[in-house]
């Protein structure tokens, strides 16, 4: 995978200021894994002085969180790689990341996206273990997975596995980086690999406006580079210079992939002395070139590249400004963060703030601010800003109020109190930080080993504590008018953009500013409507741990059920932070309607969001967050985080929703913005729209996006003011309460809700449990066969997703279909991406949504979908074979990896009470689901298994249920290459669906699946 993200966010302690934004020792490692007790005490002290002499350096004194019982030891290898080893006794997933110091700019000229290839070769065999999908196989067989992504100046590589599989996942990991094979063969068929992740995103307009920036840059500049690379530019073009591909990738490992700018770290369930040995006895044989890192040049544009206007034409109808500086790298003043500084003054959101002045003027929607760094280079300090279509009118002017912001900031000069405030939240997250996924874990910690000492690897990122004003001034100094570069995205700029960037074709022009523009902006006025935040009321006070009740209970329990509120409530007793989560479905069947009913539905939570977002901000930063989303049944919200101030937030948004009012000129520009994103869905990716109509069509009720714009003629502002008013006059509340919340404490929650719903109807007539039912899936017969074609214009990739439903939701149902996804996937990948190179984006997975469970496969491709659900096919009758001849150890392992994933535990507050909010959400209160299948998926045998495949996959199975979505492409026609392509003539077996009226009349929906506990359903009880 190719990363071309940059980084832009507010001031957060997660955001890492990295590149991105982000002699044989194997025959000694049997002694130093001998750690049985029946060794001698002087093989054991051998062992250990071994270990010493193979590590320069070692640190156990990691600073980390007061709350983490993960126990940390930093290493330094003789051969200069530095590692971070985490023993964590309870994890149920071990992991492990590597990143080398090298990426796409370190590319030779004449092969643009070398690294990149690199990074995808070292997947296909090393001499150690030379199968070409044995690596990925190895990690599927025991419960893990593995990815890698190549940045600018780094690439890195991680794995998850089962813990006890670790040691085995390590040595393959290594032989990565010391004896990769590059087989030609691989080579051949990996850069049709790269070429297909190359066409997925030629419509993207994230990585077109960013290849722009690179085409733009100097010539000289490694910047300039096109990092992701394609067939042409790994292929065709070298071949016709005779330059051999396979040997360039061998030079380039060869020079590159050095071990003293290597960073690894792994988490896994032995000691530290364990790890310790482990690491030392696999990484130690990576060769130290002693590569010297390269100084790259301060400056990647020429002078007349600033003062500089970039309009560009995006594929989606997207409006954005971007006011790009370029700065120092800053990662060196990572103990001050001036960058943060002004990224969290300038990214506000709050009364005041740049964002409140541009969208009270109607000019924008969004806006964000933040700092990409280039690693021992030069960084980005960028301002984004989501233009309305006014503010498309008033460009100038939006610019101008920026620079009237940040004239502001030099006037005020840098302020203490604001820098304290926010180091103090740092270091409150610091303090209560949730326990990381290990995945996540070893990933982020590799990033942050580049740029800080191994002692403050995790604390850095969080504990700014050095007061610096002069680096802020000094900073502050480089966000001038004459040294940015202004980008302009925009439909609007078809005359225009007469230039085109060579590799994705995307249109562009550039203007000059003209001198008097300028120095106005330079010599901007204060703007009296612009102000600093005032201190943060959200910040918490309270950090105590409630006692549990002593009436404790292991699950969520009902504590107030009535037909207008039902309330859930769950003491946390695992986690022990001083965090709480609170969901609230607000029910009414009017929601959903009609499409007009679903569109006032969607606007309504989308102008309360609108209209929250300044009071909302302080509360985002001081660790507390809102989410409301629009649903089928009505709305829900959540509020998260820390405990203390949760009720002051919810009072505040109950008066809100009750009394819902909203601007009739920002309900115009909401309005304007939700039309763009439905019409935009249309230049998603062909993946993206197979799961879209399969949704459509097999959803007992839903309401496509051609008739959400249709019946956007008939939404007005008085008419989302008269639908809010009947929403909230009638409804049920069903309340979901855990974390550091007594059972009174919720109750007393209860009461605030329950006082606004008893001010409206619902008490006098409230809804009927029927009025709530779940949404049903429509279902295929015995022998179905049906395919369902649509066009796609915006990309060169046609799409097949072949769906098999399965039947029916239940554990002995879900538990088989999880396990022919798990034996599946692997090969399935193999086969169709890796030796058939049919796409970049090949996936496999069950679907279990409205009472049905199924297997889809999903082939985004150049070639015809009817061609590639013939190998879709083909492939399945080869694996049917592989199932029937399996051993009966490899399908133990299959089942101990599913059961591996199955039972990893939530590992933070918010995990299990989404977990436990699923449920009950679903109505089916099956808390102890996954143990429960677990033990059904122990008792299931190889041959009942093979049984269910031959029944309901097989392309002859008697309970076999089909339906196609092909999504066909038509910017470029399709790939036709071979005679075998055109006699493709497989679909004829299919009954096309033209008309969805028609197929859903004709078909039977599942039932719902019935609650696992003795709970009627929620609302009034029916009179019969």
């Amino acid at each position: 995978m190719f990363n071309i993200c940059r980084h832009i966010s507010k001031l957060h302690p997660n955001n890492i200021r990295s590149s991105s934004f982000l002699l044989s020792f194997r025959n000694m490692s049997s002694n130093y894994l001998n750690t049985s007790d029946s060794g001698s005490t002087d093989l054991n002290l051998n062992a250990a002085e071994k270990l010493e002499k193979h590590c320069f350096a070692r640190f156990d004194d990691i600073e980390k969180s007061p709350q983490d019982v993960r126990e940390y030891r930093g290493l330094h290898l003789q051969n200069g790689m530095k590692v971070l080893l985490i023993s964590d006794i309870n994890t149920d997933l071990s992991a492990a990341a590597l990143s080398v110091q090298v990426g796409h700019m370190s590319d030779p000229d004449y092969l643009p996206g070398l690294a990149h290839f690199c990074e995808h070769m070292l997947f296909l065999g090393t001499e150690k273990y030379p199968d070409e999908n044995g690596y990925t196989t190895y990690l599927s067989q025991n419960g893990g997975s593995s990815n890698a992504a190549t940045y600018s100046l780094m690439t890195k590589y991680h794995f998850n596995v089962a813990p006890d599989k670790l040691d085995g996942a390590l040595d393959r990991f290594a032989q990565f980086f010391i004896a990769p094979l590059f087989t030609s063969s691989a080579t051949d068929r990996e850069i049709n690999a790269v070429n297909s992740e190359y066409e997925k995103n030629l419509s993207s307009d994230l990585w077109r406006v960013k290849q722009v920036h690179h085409h733009l840059a100097k010539r000289s500049h490694p910047y300039s580079k096109f990092g992701s690379g394609n067939k042409s530019t790994l292929c065709d073009i070298p071949k016709s210079k005779n330059i051999n591909v396979r040997d360039e990738l061998l030079s380039f490992h060869k020079k590159w992939y050095s071990a003293n700018i290597m960073y690894l770290s792994v988490i896994g369930k032995e000691s530290l002395n364990e790890l310790e040995e482990m690491v030392v006895g696999k990484f130690l044989e990576i060769e130290n070139k002693n590569v010297v890192l390269p100084d790259w040049s301060r400056h990647p544009y020429d002078d007349e590249k600033y003062g500089l206007k970039v309009m560009i034409l995006p594929i989606k109808d997207v409006r954005s400004l971007t006011i790009s500086f370029t700065t120092d790298d800053l990662t060196k003043f990572y103990k001050s963060a001036p960058d943060s500084y002004l990224t969290h003054l300038i990214g506000h959101e709050g009364k005041g703030s740049l964002l409140a002045e541009l969208r009270k003027l109607g000019w924008c929607n969004d806006l964000l601010a933040g700092c990409q760094n280039i690693l021992n280079a030069f960084g980005f300090f960028d301002i984004v800003v989501n233009l309305t279509q006014e503010g498309m009118n008033h460009i100038d002017d939006v610019i101008n109020i920026i620079f009237q912001y940040i004239q502001l900031l030099r006037q005020e000069e840098p302020k203490k109190w604001i820098f304290d405030e926010c180091c103090n939240i740092n270091e409150m997250r610091f303090r209560f930080k949730d326990k990381e996924q290990p995945d996540t874990l070893v990933q982020n910690a590799v990033t942050a080993m580049q740029i800080y000492p191994l002692e403050q690897v995790l604390s850095a990122p969080y504990l700014t504590k050095e007061w610096r004003p002069d680096l802020i001034i000094d900073l502050l100094t480089e966000l001038v008018p004459s040294k940015c570069r202004i980008i302009l995205v925009s439909q609007s700029f078809q005359e225009v953009t007469t230039e085109t960037e060579p590799y994705f074709k995307t249109n562009y022009g550039t203007e000059k500013i003209n001198a008097e523009t300028i120095k106005e902006w330079e010599n901007c006025l204060l703007n009296k409507n612009l102000a600093l935040p005032l201190p943060n009321a959200f910040i918490p006070d309270n950090f105590e741990i409630v006692p549990l009740d002593t009436d404790f209970c292991k699950h969520p329990i009902i504590i107030l059920d009535t037909p207008i509120l039902r309330v859930w409530h769950k003491q946390d007793d695992q986690y022990l932070k001083p965090k709480a989560c609170m969901a609230f479905d607000f029910s009414n069947p009017i929601a959903y309607v009609d499409p007009l009913n679903c569109n006032l539905n969607q606007l309504m939570v989308e102008l309360l969001k609108d209209q929250l977002s300044e009071y909302l901000y302080d509360a985002v930063l001081a660790g507390l967050k809102l989410q409301l989303t629009p649903k089928s049944t009505g709305i829900e919200f959540a509020i998260s985080g820390y405990n203390d101030k949760q009720v002051v937030l919810l009072e505040k948004l109950l008066d809100h929703l009750f009394d819902f009012d909203v601007n009739e000129k920002r309900f115009e520009i909401i309005k304007e913005e939700y039309t763009r994103t439905l019409k935009n869905f249309k230049a998603e990716q062909p993946f993206q729209h197979s799961i879209y109509y399969l949704a459509l069509i097999l959803t007992e009720n839903a309401w496509s996006n051609n008739e959400l714009l249709d019946a956007l003629e008939l939404v007005t502002h008085e008419r989302v003011l008269n639908y809010a008013k009947k929403f909230f006059d009638r409804l049920h509340t069903e309340c979901f309460i855990y974390g550091n919340v007594t059972k009174q404490h919720a109750s007393n929650i209860s009461v605030i809700v329950n006082k606004k719903l008893e001010s409206t109807n619902s008490k006098l007539l409230p809804l009927l449990a029927r009025q709530m039912l779940k949404k049903r899936e429509y279902k295929l017969f015995n022998g179905d066969s049906y395919l369902f074609e649509n066009d796609h214009k915006y990309h060169k990739c046609s799409c097949v997703q072949l769906y098999f439903q399965c039947g029916a939701q239940s554990d002995k149902m879900n538990i088989m279909v999880n396990l022919v996804s798990q034996i599946l996937t692997e090969p399935c990948y193999d086969c169709l991406r890796t030796k058939e190179q049919l796409g970049y984006i090949v996936l496999s997975s069950n679907r279990k949504v409205n009472g049905a469970v199924g297997l889809r496969i999903i082939v985004q491709s150049t070639k015809h979908p009817s061609f590639v659900e013939d190998r879709i096919e083909n492939f399945l009758e080869n694996f049917l074979k592989s199932i029937e001849n399996m051993s009966i150890e490899e399908f133990e392992r299959h089942k101990d990896a599913l059961a591996v994933k199955k039972l990893e535990k939530p590992k933070t507050i918010f995990q299990q009470y989404k977990k436990f909010l699923n449920e009950i959400a679903l109505a089916q209160y099956h808390f102890e689901r996954n143990e429960a299948e677990v033990i059904i998926l122990r008792k299931i045998g190889r041959e009942e298994f093979v049984q269910f495949f031959k029944n309901c996959i097989s392309r002859n199975g008697m309970e076999r249920r089909v339906l196609s979505v092909h999504i066909i492409s038509q910017q470029f026609g399709v790939d036709i290459e071979t005679a075998e392509d055109k006699l493709i003539t497989n679909m004829d077996h299919h009954t096309k669906i033209t008309d969805l009226a028609q197929f859903k009349s004709s078909k039977e929906l599942y039932s719902i699946a019935l609650p696992y506990l003795d709970i009627k359903a929620k609302g009034a009880r029916s009179k019969l």
